[in-house]
């Protein structure tokens, strides 16, 4: 796993700074190695972002070029919409079944909007804007969760809309909401995953705009502005007139003008909402597959206006085998998708489920649904561990990033996930045997095994057992929640206050017959350790990159990782000039008209620009000197 993940590593890091290993072959690669890791880490891997991992990074396989195996390889491919837009559809199920299922679960703080006023203090680990978020006053609470909704089941509707406006509106919306997740909780790489597979509904003439390179104007904002570009710009309005109406009515948005407050209510039934899901699950699956008909239709067009029989050929081929491969990813992705309505699902094709049961154990479509019910409505679970020599006296073990220290402020550490972290969050809501892993964990905490302490405390002035491994350890649960801005007194730089509710798991030493028989139970004991020679290669090279890392944090190392590729994006960005010399000169190339093959055909630039030179112009149009 250490060797997988190193790999890893490299390899996208290599991606990030040099542009031909973007390639299809390294994506495969590094999608066998997180499935690889993804089945040996069974609980701590199985989450919806690790699925979501995988997922997207199959499609990266469709959408990225294949450059290692090819000398030249242009930059634009016919077919190249018609895989992209699988990426649009994993957005959309993404975000619209998050939506549903907080009201298909019927938690009561979804329906009464009130979800947000708990979600703050009791998510896995939340940062310290996460404290300030949840002293805002409760109607803007209710008024957040209402923009939610909206955000998550009306506003995914508008990516398969024709009209480009709409859907540069929704990608904001949905960068607006994965940007305050990611000030107010610590979800791992989950958000800025969501953030570029948002980016599929931007084009390029938008994405240029932002570094100041699009002067290119669009065709519709022309004047005086045509009967199609009119009835654009009137259906554009309409829709955000049909958001704001179906908000307010929906929701019973009333503004009181006395408390100075925004009143909302849900105001529609459970029964309602699942007949509206039952009625537009099937369409939405139509709509879907008009959308990816028409970009397949549109590819195939394009291949039709290459010139030349050779390479028209060549990409009617490739658009061939992509668009038959898009339209079965497709059709799978329709079994875990109308999971939100069952009726739905069993109306499907056979066919369908029997090709979905085919490729589920490769992970190459999920279901999801973020945020399904609202935890911790009393207080926040929190397992404590404590460790003695005598059994008397007890000392805390507090871990890096979950709360514990009621005086530690919360932690900033995405996207680094520490996932013992995660775990002692789901183990606190259920009995401790509900997690088999914990009498595993506390074992190796009483043996002092090294690599199961640096998972809790790299620095080992903060572990209170580094020099001896505690005789004794037991697990307390307590519940706590943040503390009010109106507090004071000795507690006001306190973060959070909590309150012991009971004995979590049971006072236990090495050998102690209750830790055995846990272990015994799930098949968690200590096996005859293999055999391996300590001076090969690969374990000394392991070992000594583990040994350069142990100072370091994991989410410092993450960070360093990702600075180092920033900071090369920034000093590539930077435009270099001679020395005392004037800027170069751009050369702008004659516009094409629109529909033009050779805009699209690598090989025929190529061709125009040696007939060029051959007439005696420079690479900048000028007249090459005598």
């Amino acid at each position: 796993m250490e060797l997988l993940c190193l790999l890893g590593a490299v390899a996208s890091l290599g991606a990030l700074l040099c542009a031909p290993l973007r390639d299809c072959l390294l994506f495969t690669v590094l999608r066998v190695f997180y499935l690889s890791l993804y089945q040996v880490g069974q609980v701590f891997l199985y989450f919806q972002w690790d699925s979501l991992l995988l997922e997207a990074g199959f499609l990266a396989m469709l959408v990225a070029p294949l450059r290692l195996l090819k000398w030249r390889s242009t930059a634009w491919r016919p077919h190249d919409s018609v895989t992209f837009w699988l990426v649009r559809w994993l957005l959309f199920r993404l975000m619209f079944a998050s939506g549903v299922v907080k009201l298909t679960s019927r938690c009561p703080t979804w329906w009464g909007l009130t979800a947000l006023t708990y979600h703050y203090e009791t998510q896995c680990i939340p940062t310290p804007a996460a404290w300030y978020a949840h002293q805002l006053p409760v109607w803007f609470q209710k008024f957040s969760v209402v923009a939610t909704y909206v955000i998550e089941i009306a506003v995914p509707l508008l990516f398969f809309m024709p009209i480009r406006r709409l859907r540069i509106f929704s990608f904001y919306c949905q960068v607006l909401l994965q940007i305050l997740i990611i000030l107010t909780g610590n979800y791992n790489f989950f958000n800025a995953l969501t953030i570029v597979l948002a980016f599929s509904l931007l084009d390029e003439e938008h994405v240029g705009r932002w570094p100041g390179r699009g002067k290119k104007k669009h065709a519709s904002s022309a004047w005086p502005p045509t009967l199609l570009s009119f009835l654009s710009t009137l259906l554009e309005l309409a829709t955000y007139a049909l958001l704001l109406y179906w908000s307010v009515h929906y929701f019973g948005l009333e503004i009181d003008w006395e408390k100075k407050l925004l009143e909302s209510k849900v105001a529609f039934t459970y029964h309602e909402f699942t007949q509206w899901l039952r009625a537009v699950t099937l369409p939405l699956v139509g709509l879907g597959f008009l959308s990816l008909s028409w970009e397949i239709l549109s590819a195939m067009y394009r291949c039709a206006c290459i010139r030349g029989c050779f390479w028209k050929l060549w990409a009617t081929l490739q658009w061939a085998v992509f668009a038959t491969a898009t339209v079965g990813m497709f059709a799978v992705s329709l079994v875990p998708f109308t999971y939100i309505d069952y009726e739905s699902n069993g109306k499907l094709w056979p066919g369908i489920h029997q090709m979905f049961s085919a490729v589920e154990r490769f992970q190459v479509v999920n279901s999801y649904g973020l945020f399904r019910r609202m935890t911790g409505v009393g207080g926040r679970p929190e397992v404590v561990l404590e460790g003695s020599y005598d059994k008397q006296s007890w000392t805390e073990i507090e871990f890096m990033y979950k709360p514990g220290n009621v005086s530690a402020a919360p932690a900033v550490v995405a996207p680094h996930q520490p996932r013992l972290d995660w775990q002692m969050w789901f183990a606190a809501l259920a009995h401790h045997s509900s997690s088999p892993w914990f009498a595993s964990f506390v074992h190796r905490l009483l043996q002092g095994k090294e690599d199961v302490i640096r998972l809790v405390q790299v620095d080992e002035d903060r572990y209170p057992f580094s020099s001896q491994p505690p005789v004794y350890l037991r697990a307390q649960l307590y519940k706590y929640w943040f503390t009010h801005s109106a507090e004071s007194g000795a507690g006001a730089a306190r973060w959070w206050r909590r309150q012991h509710v009971q004995e979590f798991f049971p006072t236990v030493s090495l050998g102690d017959p209750t830790l055995d028989a846990l272990l015994s139970q799930h098949g968690l004991k200590d096996k005859l350790p293999l055999k391996r020679p300590t001076d090969a290669f690969l374990p000394r090279l392991l070992s000594s990159v583990r040994q350069l890392s142990r100072p370091f944090s994991p989410h410092v190392v993450l960070w360093s990782l990702y600075l180092v590729a920033a900071t090369t994006f920034l000093l590539r960005a930077v435009p270099r000039r001679p020395r005392g010399g004037a800027p170069p000169a751009r050369h702008k190339a004659p516009k094409q008209q629109r529909g033009d093959p050779g805009e699209k055909n690598g090989q025929l630039r190529r061709k125009e620009g040696r007939e060029a030179e051959e007439k005696g112009e420079g690479p900048r149009g000028t007249k090459r000197r005598k």
